[in-house]
């Protein structure tokens, strides 16, 4: 559930997934073929201009790969510098994947394999997934489920200066014209609307409990593993980059459906949860509160390396927003994919003021995982900040359906008791103005 570095297309080995091997040279036999020796062919055709533009467009194009490269392979040598990170970056997936169609996710052998801290590995990741998901690649999209009658769950493109991006809402049956409740849900790397909405259940909710939600989707073209690039500077800015983005497809179904302005909320997984928090800290006046689930704290990182010391725990821990917005935050202290510290730091950065009475719960799932759960609320007894810490859990979407990827069935309910959350923020949005 992280972003890779960009490779180079001509040493990757495509044979596996069915398609024929990129070789970058055929465009200098290409152009051999368009030059002539006899008279007159010292001037090129147009097709041979085209050519000749086609490479050096390509030579680019591979340099920058290469750097690219470059600077991941040294991030990963200063990880494996660093005390108690050598020798763990063979297991690189938290979940275990599914071994059949329709099978549940599942948490790793706990006696062995990595821990906490752990380096991914790009090689291996792109080994487990092409052996257990051969049909389940960063562009495969899950069939959509059924939608119950008077409901619709349909696709939509957002477009204003920062670029364009698709979305799918999902409008509940009970919809009559009334000002509706807006979730925005950001999917993890490699997910998509319909795997997100499957393992989340939140269309089920939502049809429940008679609100919109919306759920933008990262295309290949702007990350390889569609992961939202929240390490990016330019991606955790106000009216830029993608937050930008994202709370424009917000503003947009709160106009085409006429919902309630106050009543917004994100939430997201893992690249998707860092994205939240950003939208915290760039849009505390559109999101009335916001979920956070194996995510990191806006500004953990600025680039590729600070991004994987951030994953591993590493790193200093931002500061607090200038403008508090209520956050809940689900994480599992056994994530070995972003490091279970990062929740405590969410947390942090979110804490709206000194003082707030806190209450610490322990407890277990009905699917037997065991929990604790830390509430601050304010003076008036509204919870403002709310933090679960999942004992054992990986990196996966607690009480998630097993029909979608990276969620755990075992644990508690993230999306209902996010759900409750938000809806228990409503007015909190007028006090804050």
């Amino acid at each position: 559930m992280f972003r890779f570095p960009k490779i180079d297309p001509s040493k990757l080995d495509l044979s596996a997934f069915g398609m024929s091997q990129f070789d970058p040279h055929a465009f200098g036999s290409a152009t051999a073929k368009g030059r002539g020796t006899g008279p007159g062919t010292g001037r090129r055709t147009g097709a041979a201009d085209r050519t000749a533009r086609m490479q050096d467009a390509m030579a680019r194009f591979r340099r920058g790969q290469e750097a690219a490269v470059a600077q991941w392979t040294e991030a990963r040598r200063g990880m494996a510098d660093r005390p108690g990170t050598a020798g763990h970056a063979e297991q690189t997936l938290d979940m275990e994947a599914p071994t059949a169609a329709g099978g549940a996710w599942t948490a790793p052998d706990q006696g062995g394999g990595s821990r906490p801290g752990t380096a991914p590995d790009l090689s291996a990741m792109l080994r487990a997934l092409r052996e257990r998901l051969p049909n389940a690649g960063p562009s495969a999209r899950r069939p959509a489920a059924e939608v119950p009658p008077g409901a619709r769950f349909e696709d939509r493109v957002f477009t204003e200066a920062a670029g364009s991006r698709g979305y799918k809402v999902y409008v509940p049956s009970g919809y009559r014209g009334q000002a509706l409740p807006v979730i925005v849900m950001l999917h993890g790397c490699t997910q998509n609307p319909d795997d997100f909405a499957a393992g989340t259940r939140m269309n089920a909710l939502a049809e429940e409990q008679t609100f919109l939600v919306a759920y933008p989707e990262q295309p290949p073209s702007a990350n390889l593993q569609r992961c939202w690039n929240w390490y990016a500077a330019g991606d955790q800015v106000r009216e830029g980059g993608e937050p930008a983005l994202i709370a424009g497809i917000a503003r947009s179904v709160v106009a085409e459906f006429s919902a309630d302005p106050g009543r917004v909320y994100a939430a997201g997984l893992s690249a998707g949860g860092a994205a939240a928090a950003i939208l915290a800290a760039t849009y505390p006046d559109l999101f009335a509160a916001v979920g956070i689930h194996s995510g990191l704290a806006c500004g953990a990182a600025r680039d590729m390396p600070t991004a994987f010391a951030a994953m591993q725990g590493q790193g200093s821990a931002p500061g607090p927003n200038r403008q508090a917005v209520p956050t809940i935050v689900f994480h599992g202290d056994g994530d070995r994919t972003v490091h279970p510290v990062n929740g405590d730091r969410v947390a942090a950065q979110a804490v709206p003021a000194p003082g707030l009475d806190e209450t610490v719960s322990r407890g277990t799932s009905p699917g037997g995982m065991a929990y604790t759960r830390t509430v601050r609320s304010d003076a008036t007894g509204r919870p403002v900040l709310e933090q679960w810490v999942l004992h054992g859990a990986g990196h996966a979407w607690s009480g998630g359906s097993p029909d979608g990827s990276y969620t755990d069935p075992r644990g508690p309910d993230a999306s209902g008791e996010m759900v409750r959350f938000f809806l228990a923020q409503e007015g909190a949005s007028a006090d804050r103005d």
